[in-house]
């Protein structure tokens, strides 16, 4: 039986002031985040990674934690258990293989998460899209609701977090045992690869989406989409599921987990919901997005561009109010709460992150964003929000496809999903540690030749672009981009330019590179 399905499990104390902790490989996003809220609940924490900075050092740093290099020699007697990412291994990490010498407890990054959750009223998020900005929206709503206990565990850093991936309401006192009788709501973002989510315990699940994803693990539709049935199928008697009703995906897996447990309690929200979150966009006014949901008279606004953004906070909201409803309180009276902490939303990192704002020699104002969007259908949605936010820009993307089986299983979805932007330029594909480049005949050039292809077929009617570049490494691509940058604008563009960098890759190391 293989690490990620072996349920024996040891679960982590429900006490943790004064336990030590290990994190191997603390560094990753979720692996900090997690530090975060264990160093709340008392536990002393040490941990190791490579020595190479990542923006988690910030985190890390304001905690007093300073990552070792790995080393057996990091594991000391006073260590009680080890906490690891799924990246390293239990045979071939020092760090590791001495804790494993030891028998020391050690559990994987979702099944400490996964323990942890079995202390609270814990939420899960899921879904193919948009787990982090609605985890974000979630945990920024509650921060306006000052009497309701609750902790959030983000897969990103969220602005409105202060900086961080966790929020932690002041109802919830420092280095404090749980108390299982007290309701305190824990929501975190829970991932569908190798079915992570599994070790999660939640008494409501967020799903946003359900299409193919993760090729490596899950070969077919029907394999990621009955993964999502397990997960759902996890909920406790009368549990409750908040499903997207605009998300076919997500609509099938509702259904066949209803089959399997007619007991559960389905909330729907988007467009095709009825009821409290049938959801209705409104305008693109002053760079907000304006909507209604049904359980409110008011109007919503939203700082964040993209319909997607505005469905991932109809979740958001969806799950706050039936949480109030769970304290045995009214929705209606939170009203002003909830449209204040959407408005406070302005993302995170990665996420449609602002990083440059500059005018070029020549004079043209270019606002430099970077998004995480990988797959087809968040570039696609992610762009054409762009478009309707930003419409007096002309929008120049630089993508960098990641993985080998996901661009190889969903070419023809990629090279039509940048029809949005006026100029592309692509790059090799970013590999991952779990795929061998030399299995694969696909390249980044693949992706190109099927993007051109795809624009020619299209003409002008539906793809937008006027000019399709191509360099293997990314910084190869400076002059393109500035020299695009450089060009006189249309009139329909009179902001200037947006320039976007897009991908689970390192392109987002052009935006910070050009006219430096």
């Amino acid at each position: 039986m293989s690490e990620l399905t072996n349920q024996n499990v040891p679960n982590l104390p429900d006490d943790l002031n004064g336990v030590h902790i290990h994190f191997v490989g603390i560094k990753g996003t979720g692996m900090a985040a997690l530090v975060e809220i264990f160093v709340h609940n008392g536990a002393i924490i040490t941990g190791s990674d490579v020595a190479e900075r990542f923006y988690t050092d910030e985190i890390l740093e304001k905690l007093g934690i300073k990552p070792l290099e790995f080393s057996a020699d990091n594991i000391t007697d006073d260590i009680q258990y080890v906490v690891y990412s799924s990246a390293y291994k239990l045979d071939v990490n020092p760090d590791l293989i001495e804790a494993t010498k030891r028998k020391l407890p050690c559990l994987l990054y979702t099944q400490a998460l996964g323990s942890y959750s079995n202390l609270s009223y814990s939420c899960g998020v899921c879904g193919v899209h948009g787990k982090t900005s609605t985890t974000g929206l979630v945990g920024t709503i509650l921060k306006h609701i000052d009497d309701i206990p609750s902790q959030i565990l983000a897969g990103s850093v969220i602005n409105s977090f202060g900086g961080t991936c966790t929020y932690t309401s002041p109802l919830i006192p420092t280095v404090a045992p749980q108390d299982k009788k007290t309701k305190s709501i824990f929501v975190a973002e829970t991932c569908e690869y190798q079915r992570h989510f599994m070790s999660f315990f939640p008494k409501k699940i967020i799903l946003t989406s359900v299409e193919p994803d993760h090729e490596d693990y899950y070969p077919t539709y029907e394999d990621i989409r009955d993964a999502f049935v397990d997960y759902i199928c996890r909920l406790p008697m009368f549990g409750e599921l908040i499903y997207c009703a605009d998300d076919a995906g997500a609509v099938e897996t509702a259904l066949l987990a209803y089959n399997k447990r007619p007991d559960l309690h389905l909330v729907a929200y988007g467009e095709a919901a009825g009821g409290d979150y049938k959801l209705s966009f409104g305008q693109v006014k002053n760079e907000r997005n304006e909507f209604t949901l049904g359980i409110f008279d008011k109007t919503l606004a939203l700082k964040v561009p993209g319909k997607h953004e505005v469905k991932d906070a109809a979740a958001a909201v969806a799950l706050v109010c039936q949480l109030i409803r769970y304290f045995g309180k009214h929705p209606a009276d939170y009203a002003q709460k909830i449209a204040q902490g959407l408005l406070e939303f302005s993302g995170g990192k990665r996420r449609s992150e602002i990083v440059r704002h500059f005018t070029t020699p020549l004079g043209n104002d270019v606002l430099v964003l970077d998004d995480y969007g990988h797959h087809p259908t968040a570039i696609k949605t992610t762009l054409e929000g762009y478009r309707q936010f930003y419409s007096g820009r002309k929008i120049i993307l630089d993508f960098m496809s990641h993985t080998y089986s996901r661009t190889q299983a969903l070419l023809e979805e990629f090279a039509a999903s940048m029809d949005t932007a006026d100029v592309v330029i692509l790059h090799k594909i970013y590999s991952s540690a779990r795929e061998n480049a030399a299995d694969f005949t696909i390249t980044g050039r693949t992706l190109y030749d099927k993007t051109v292809e795809h624009q020619r077929a299209a003409g002008t009617t539906a793809s937008r672009h006027n000019a399709i570049y191509y360099t293997e490494e990314i910084l190869d691509a400076k002059s393109i981009a500035q020299m695009e940058l450089e060009k006189k604008l249309p009139p329909e563009y009179p902001d200037g330019y947006l320039f976007v960098t897009m991908g689970a890759g390192d392109n987002w190391k052009l935006g910070r590179a050009l006219y430096d």
